[in-house]
């Protein structure tokens, strides 16, 4: 049985949402968030260091998941980072 609670069953959502938690919330692989990062579509709170633990607005992370434009890009940032990883440029 596994005890993880999906952060989309909270009534209410904390203010600070984890990498894993936003990639949920947004539809994406909890990977694919570095990428969308990387490429500016994404902003961690505050001015995190290269390897700490990355925190994202939720007020924020929800208006994104709504934003039809916003998903294309990233899906299509997402989607062209796979495929240079991949040799497929």
């Amino acid at each position: 049985m596994n005890n993880d609670k999906s952060i989309l069953t909270c009534l209410r959502l904390p203010a600070r949402l984890t990498m894993e938690q936003a990639a949920e919330i947004l539809g994406f692989l909890p990977h694919e968030i570095s990428v969308l990062m990387r490429v500016g579509l994404l902003k961690p709170l505050g001015r995190p260091a290269p390897n700490a633990h990355k925190y994202f607005c939720a007020v924020e992370i929800q208006e994104l998941s709504q934003n039809r434009e916003w998903l294309a890009k990233a899906t299509q940032q997402v989607s062209k980072s796979w495929r240079e990883n991949n040799g497929r440029v």
